[in-house]
């Protein structure tokens, strides 16, 4: 009699996976909301108290971190769907789609910090001497920053989410903005209180670049990106290895949100009948979905030996010399 886990089909699988997934997701995320919100309180209030200008903008940062937080959340809510009628490729660009929106909320946050830096160092006169509290609030802050990092990042390894990798990296931004702050107030405290404005400075500077690299990153999956060389040619390996597969070529990949979406021509000897060439591209195609983290993938039989007139390779496709 089989077991109740032996009776499951692959759709359940795959629900049962994207479930687990997404519960990870969320769970580090509501830690890192928890985190934020106690820091980004404690930030601004003793920053305003202590007259500490770089605490106050690394508060703010905190802030914006509880705004991506919640991007993550919805994302990875909608993100790990089931394909449907209307989505038959499935929801995971709803995931590249947060990350281009919380590229461009940092980009927004970095730029208003760095105006907001300029106006006091063109007014150095108006700059306050801060307050031993600031120096032990922004410690703190830095170092629980840093341990919220490698924690997102040990998660985000682990269940392979390139958005909660995004936020990761997002608090890892965090601690160097607080390390910064925290130099910055050192500074300010030993008689140069100019060095807290340029702390907040710098801040904005790292906040505005994350926030960048981050949306860019999101924009060039939104125009159909390739996966990378690397897994790329992992693939060509996997199809060449198929039992039946004489060569390989127009390999074409795209991400498809943490996954990838895969077209390629494989050749077959052309004296095999129409039932043998497809059970080669069925089994080519299971072997590529087994060992790669590929949502789909799309293939063309062609004779081997034979000219593909039909399919020429085209520009910055991926051809493998034919044989003798």
């Amino acid at each position: 009699m089989n077991s109740p886990a032996s009776t499951l089909d692959d759709d359940d699988l795959d629900q049962a996976a994207r479930l687990a997934t997404s519960g990870a997701l969320a769970s580090a995320t509501w830690l890192s909301i928890a985190v934020n919100v106690l820091l980004a309180s404690t930030q601004v209030s003793v920053g305003v108290i202590a007259r500490s200008q770089g605490l106050v903008a690394d508060g703010i940062h905190s802030l914006s971190d509880l705004v991506s937080d919640f991007i993550v959340l919805i994302a990875g809510h909608h993100g790990k769907k089931a394909a449907d009628e209307d989505h038959p490729y499935g929801h995971q660009r709803f995931e590249t789609a947060a990350s281009l929106a919380l590229g461009a909320l940092l980009v927004a946050v970095g730029i208003a910090m760095l105006l907001s830096a300029v106006r006091k160092l063109e007014s150095p006169g108006t700059v306050a001497h801060v307050q031993i509290a600031a120096l032990w609030v922004a410690a703190a802050a830095l170092i629980a920053k840093e341990l919220l990092f490698r924690y997102m990042l040990k998660i985000a390894k682990r269940i392979k989410s390139s958005l909660l990798v995004a936020n990761a990296w997002h608090a890892r931004s965090d601690a160097a903005s607080s390390l910064v702050v925290l130099v910055g107030i050192v500074g300010n405290l030993r008689g140069y209180p100019i060095l807290d404005p340029i702390a907040a400075l710098i801040v904005g500077l790292l906040v505005a670049k994350t926030g960048r690299q981050i949306a860019w990153r999101s924009l060039q999956e939104l125009m159909d990106r390739s996966a990378d060389a690397v897994e790329v040619d992992a693939i060509r390996g996997t199809l060449l290895g198929t039992p039946g597969v004489r060569n390989v070529h127009d390999l074409r990949t795209r991400k498809m949100g943490d996954l990838i979406v895969v077209d390629a021509h494989i050749e077959v000897d052309a004296e095999l009948t129409v039932e043998a060439g497809h059970d080669i591209a069925v089994a080519a195609k299971g072997r590529v979905l087994q060992h790669h983290r590929v949502l789909d993938l799309m293939t063309h039989v062609d004779p081997f030996k034979h000219p593909d007139l039909d399919h020429a390779p085209r520009a910055g496709s991926t051809t493998l010399p034919r044989g003798p």
